[in-house]
């Protein structure tokens, strides 16, 4: 029997397999191994409150960068050089956007940066030069003790001689830039600061290398010896008041601390120096060879240089002397031309060949720039050498060099050819000028004839506005006056050359004046004081008396001029300061004789709303005393009176004015106190009877212009004021009188009540006496006057216009009642006074006329209206009232009156 074949469906049993393998498609990624370690690092963010860096600087003051003042200053001592200057930028920052920083830590502040002082970094130096002149010091300024100033003092000296040249120059200019701030510095350091100068000035290898180190140096010595005591003489900027001395344009004195300085040790040093700064000056002098050119760096040195030099000459001739009382300096010998001779010190011996390289550049083949670096070279030479003329002893030749250089210079011979050449050669012509009378006086006459002739052509042609007259004006006034110390004149106007000059510049003087206007008021005040000097000192019967009498001329311009139209131009004099002003009026009263044209001038001014009344009253008083002392004619004196009381201005309006209106009526106080300093003056002048003659006169030629009621009551005063009883007014002056008085009095009726008989208001009471007390003393005075008046007075209610407009300025007309209202109110008014009463019972047939009048306008007749005969008939009731009581009236008269019912 045969096997048959296992079934297909059934299952093999399955096998272990030992590595499975994966079938992968190409291009796909491969899985990463089972066993692959997972490096991925997951973590959350941890937030602690309160834990911030920046939190802990909230509310502090701190730099750009997050800095705070005290990790700043920490910074500063870094031994990397750039944070270092990062740390002084950052505190500029600081400090500009906190000032208050500065203020609070201003000891810790100095105390830190002046470490830096001697910085081996030139870039960190000159980072801390401009923090502190930018920042520092303009902040502290007003708040610097002596302690922080000798912090930094202490550093300062220790950079000065430090082995590094170029910190040491830096030193000294930081010892400069704390001299610019804090002046007295100096003095507190000066003996030790000059001899660190010396010291640097010794080493001509530093500076013939590298000229801008000498520069920086020379710039703080100049600035130091600036500050000694040496200015010959002082100018009052305002020149106005009367100082001691007077100078050169632009000097001043310092107040020199007396506590920190010891002059003593500051000559001792000054000698040493003054050697040595001719030395290097000299050691210049081949850089100046005419073929070569002169570098900005080496004319800066010999310009300092020669500063420098200047500036110990002068503090050595005038400064010493001045102050050797004060700081117990041995007082110097002198010679037989008064100057200062010191005995050890050979200063005249090495400035003698000193001066002797003047002048420099000599052939002028030089560019234009180059010429000009010489002239100011020169220039400062030129001034060294008139400072120490009369010290050492020059020869001939060498004086005749400086002295056509001068001629030159005034004659403009020499100029600069820069675009700024006109500034620098007045700048420069200004220092030389003070010179100029010193060394006229003492040259022989040949060089004094061509030294004034350029002096005089420089004058003359000098612009108004040019800063050189103010030092023309000083040298002047030394030629033409005596010096105000010694009394003594530097010219002899004697000679016929010099006197020449002399009237040329009196002729200038009143010109420069007027063309000047208001625009320089310190200018002007110099060339009156100038004016003021020369009338006061002029020899009687001099020629420069004579010159200053003509000038009065030229003068009337500079108060007003009247033009051909009948304008007035007013002139400099109204718009001048008022201590101007004061000076021009006191000049008048110099003049021998006032001239009439300059007087009209004068009255145009006073006249002037704009004159302030003190300076009238000035005038007055000026123009009084010169009549005085025969200087003004009588008749001219009381033209200028009368005319300035009948044409002043008094400002419209009522005078009874309540307290806030005062302001108004302050104008015609001022013409009440006018018209009384008038009256005071022409009660001084002598005979009354001959015054009163020409006072008459005058104001009847001012009548016919029918002048305001405040002009004819202020001219009316002056009549009285000269008149006596019986009155001494000629019947013509009576006759012209009556006529303006009549209008004048029913002008002034304004001022009295319409109602009642009595005036009893304090200041209508006032106001009333003020205008009718006057006339009431020319009635007093002359029955013929009070007659006349009245007949007038009736004469004007009897005519038949409807509107009658009176010859004053009233500012209003007044119809035919209330015209009789004022006369009877005038009449009523003149009845309450004693004397004028017994005066009207001489003056009945006027009294009778005026009654009749008004009875008539009071009538329908007249064709009044009904208010007009009410006003008529009730002043008719008033006046026939009084008339009755008065003592004059016999019974058939007084029938005559009551008939009038």
């Amino acid at each position: 029997m045969a096997r048959s074949k296992p079934s297909s469906s059934k299952k093999q049993p399955k096998r272990g397999v030992d590595f499975k393998k994966i079938k992968r498609k190409i291009g796909r990624k491969l899985p990463p191994p089972k066993n692959a370690t997972n490096t991925e690092i997951k973590s959350k963010a941890i937030i602690l409150p309160e834990q911030s860096v920046a939190s802990e600087r909230a509310g502090l003051a701190v730099s750009k960068k997050g800095l705070t003042l005290k990790e700043l200053l920490q910074q500063t001592s870094h031994h990397n050089a750039k944070v270092r200057r990062d740390a002084l930028t950052g505190i500029r920052d600081l400090v500009l956007k906190y000032p208050a920083e500065l203020t609070l830590h201003k000891l810790a502040i100095i105390e830190k940066l002046r470490e830096r002082i001697s910085d081996e970094d030139k870039v960190v130096r000159e980072t801390l030069y401009q923090l502190l002149k930018l920042v520092i010091f303009p902040a502290l300024k007003k708040d610097v003790p002596g302690s922080l100033i000798s912090l930094m003092m202490a550093y300062i000296f220790n950079g000065m001689t430090h082995l590094a040249t170029d910190i040491r120059l830096m030193a000294f200019k930081f010892f400069d830039l704390v001299v610019q701030h804090y002046p007295s510095s100096f003095f507190m350091y000066a003996e030790k600061v000059l001899q660190n100068y010396e010291d640097i000035l010794r080493k001509n290898h530093i500076y013939l290398q590298d000229r801008s180190k000498l520069k920086n140096a020379l710039v703080g010595l100049v600035r130091c010896l600036s500050l000694l005591p040496c200015n010959r003489r002082t100018v009052d900027p305002s020149y106005g008041k009367n100082t001691e001395t007077q100078g050169s344009l632009h000097a001043y004195e310092l107040e020199v601390p007396k506590e920190h300085t010891d002059f003593s040790s500051i000559i001792k040093r000054l000698e040493d120096i003054l050697p040595i700064l001719v030395n290097c000056f000299q050691d210049f002098i081949p850089l100046v060879h005419p073929m070569s050119s002169l570098d900005a760096q080496s004319f800066d040195c010999m310009l300092y240089l020669l500063r420098s030099i200047d500036l110990s000459v002068k503090f050595f001739l005038y400064g010493i002397d001045k102050h050797q009382t004060d700081f117990g300096v041995t007082k110097p010998t002198y010679n037989e031309k008064d100057m200062p001779v010191w005995g050890e010190i050979a200063t005249p011996v090495f400035l003698r060949k000193f001066l002797e390289v003047f002048p420099l550049n000599q052939l002028h083949n030089t560019s234009g720039k180059d010429e000009d670096k010489f002239f100011i070279l020169n220039i400062e030479i030129t001034e060294i050498f008139l400072h120490s003329n009369e010290w050492i002893f020059t020869s001939a030749i060498l004086m005749e060099r400086f002295l056509e250089f001068i001629e030159n210079l005034l004659s403009g011979k020499i100029r600069f050819n820069s675009r700024s050449g006109k500034a620098l050669q007045e700048k420069h012509l200004t220092s030389l000028l003070p010179f100029i009378p010193r060394l006229v006086s003492l040259v022989a006459n040949t060089w004094k004839s061509r030294l004034l002739q350029a002096f005089t052509m420089a004058f003359k042609d000098c612009k108004p506005e040019s800063t050189l007259n103010l030092a023309f004006l000083s040298a002047i006034e030394e030629m033409l006056l005596p010096s105000k110390r010694q009394g003594i004149l530097l010219l002899d106007a004697s000679e016929p050359e010099i006197l020449d000059h002399q009237i040329t510049w009196i002729r200038e003087l009143p010109v420069l004046l007027v063309r000047l206007g208001d625009t320089l008021s310190s200018l002007s005040k110099v060339i009156l004081h100038l004016l003021l000097r020369l009338g006061q000192y002029a020899p009687m019967n001099s020629s420069l008396a004579w010159e200053y009498d003509i000038m009065q001329h030229t003068l009337g311009e500079f108060y007003s001029m009247c033009l051909d139209d009948g304008s007035i131009l007013y002139g400099p004099f109204m718009k001048l300061p008022k201590d101007c002003q004061e000076l021009s009026v006191c000049c008048l009263y110099y003049f021998s004789s006032l001239d009439s044209l300059l007087l009209r001038s004068l009255v145009y001014c006073c006249l002037c709303d704009n004159l302030e009344p003190s300076v009238l009253f000035r005038i007055i008083d000026v123009l009084h005393s010169a009549y005085k002392i025969g200087h003004l004619q009588l008749v001219d004196l009381i033209s200028f009176f009368v005319t300035l009381v009948a044409r002043w201005k008094v400002l419209p309006g009522r005078l009874y004015t309540h307290v806030e209106n005062a302001k108004k009526i302050s104008n015609r106080e001022t013409f009440k106190a006018i018209t009384g300093a008038v009256c005071s003056c022409l009660r001084q002048m002598g005979d009354d009877a001959l015054i009163f003659q020409i006072v008459q006169r005058v104001i009847l030629d001012e009548i016919p212009l029918n002048p305001p009621i405040d002009n004819l009551c202020g001219m009316l005063r002056l009549l009285v004021i000269l008149d006596s009883r019986p009155t001494k007014l000629s019947e013509q002056s009576i006759i012209i009188l009556s006529n303006s008085i009549s209008e004048y009095l029913i002008d002034a009726a304004s001022y009295i009540p319409e109602n009642g008989d009595e005036v009893t208001d304090s200041n209508q009471i006032s106001i009333c006496q003020y205008y009718l007390v006057p006339c009431f003393f020319l009635f007093d005075r002359s029955d013929k006057l009070l007659n006349l008046v009245l007949d007038l007075m009736g004469s004007s209610i009897g005519e038949d216009n409807s509107s009658l407009a009176c010859n004053h300025d009233t500012q209003h007309t007044l119809d035919l009642s209330s015209r009789i209202v004022a006369v009877v109110s005038i009449l009523l008014y003149m009845h309450q006074d004693i004397k004028i009463r017994r005066r009207l019972s001489s003056c009945k047939g006027e009294i009778t006329r005026i009654l009749q009048k008004m009875r008539l306008q009071s009538s329908n007749e007249m064709g009044n209206t009904l208010e007009e005969r009410h006003k008529i008939q009730f002043s008719f009731d008033r006046l026939k009232i009084a008339a009755g009581q008065l003592n004059c009236w016999d019974a058939d008269e007084l029938k005559i009156i009551s008939l009038f019912e």
